[in-house]
Parts: C-alpha cells; sequence; structure tokens
C-alpha cells in the first residue's frame, strides 16, 4: 500500500507543478522573451509598430485572430480596460494571427483604442516562444516594465484576471 501512495503522491506533484509551470513565468526570461522585443510588425494602418517602444510601462500582450470567438468576445473587455487605466501607466496591445486583409476588415467594423499589430500566420509560433506551448487562442501575456513575463494566459480573458494582473506591477 506505500508504494501506491508514494507513486499517487508523486503523480500528483507532478501534475501540480506542470499545472504551475504552464501559467507562471519562467524564473529568467528565455532568449525568445528578449529577441522579442527586438521584433517590428506591421499595423492595419500599414505604419510599423515596434515592440521596444512599449519597455517602460506594463503591457498586456493579447495574441486574437479574427475567425476566433472568444477572441472578439474579449476584445471589448481589453478596450475597456485600456481607455481606464491607460492614464496608469498600463499598454495594451494587440497581435493578429491572421490574414491582414481580415484584420484591416475587422478593424473597420470593430476600431479599438489600443494599438494592433498583424503578425500573420507566423503569430503562432511567436506565441509559442512565449509560452503558449498549444498554440491557442485567445492568448495573453503580461510583461513588467522592466519586459519580464509576470503571468500568460490562455483563453478569454476575464475582468477577474485583469483586477488580480493590475495589482502585480
Amino acid at each position: 500500500m506505500g508504494w501506491y501512495a508514494a507513486v499517487a503522491a508523486g503523480a500528483a506533484l507532478a501534475g501540480a507543478g506542470w499545472a504551475w509551470w504552464r501559467t507562471h513565468p519562467f524564473a529568467e526570461e528565455s532568449d525568445a522573451s528578449r529577441a522579442f522585443w527586438d521584433r517590428s510588425f506591421e499595423s492595419p494602418n500599414q505604419s510599423t509598430v515596434a515592440m521596444a517602444s512599449f519597455k517602460g510601462k506594463p503591457l498586456l500582450l493579447n495574441f486574437w485572430a479574427t475567425w476566433c470567438p472568444p477572441c472578439i468576445a474579449e476584445l471589448p473587455l481589453l478596450n475597456t480596460f485600456y481607455r481606464e487605466n491607460a492614464a496608469n501607466g498600463w499598454q495594451v496591445m494587440g497581435i493578429a494571427v491572421d490574414q491582414p486583409s481580415a484584420v484591416r476588415a475587422f478593424m473597420e467594423k470593430m476600431p479599438l483604442d489600443f494599438p494592433v499589430a498583424m503578425a500573420g500566420l507566423g503569430g503562432t509560433e511567436l506565441s509559442r516562444s512565449l509560452g503558449n506551448l498549444g498554440g491557442g487562442l485567445p492568448f495573453t501575456v503580461l510583461f513588467a516594465a522592466d519586459g519580464r513575463i509576470l503571468h500568460r494566459k490562455i483563453g478569454q480573458l476575464t475582468p477577474e484576471n485583469l483586477r488580480q494582473w493590475s495589482r502585480l506591477v
């Protein structure tokens, strides 16, 4: 009976560790995270969005697509969070994992106050490099002002997520 208890305890510990790893930042910033800050993207209005310009303030980075219902459902929440918190130093940026024409058409119907960049279908690999191992959408990453990843979430955000995360910085 003792052997079974040890195996069960080990399995439970492994599961808890895996769950923690999936939702919490790495102890040290990864090379991929550092490289992320050197990237630039095209915006829907064809200007360039340099990620380095976002360092120095907390950043809520959201990967989304026009074909993703939970992504579309959370955009108004992100837009409200941005409007209410930009004066407090918060930044929000959306990275569209979609075709540029689809993003531009969508943005005409649902304009957003926060910046949006287009990563195309390569945005999936970018999100994986930031901890989205399954490549699912939506995917949100919270960065500290110094560029460290504080938190990440796969799936639709809730107002409670944003309240909790806003206390982290």
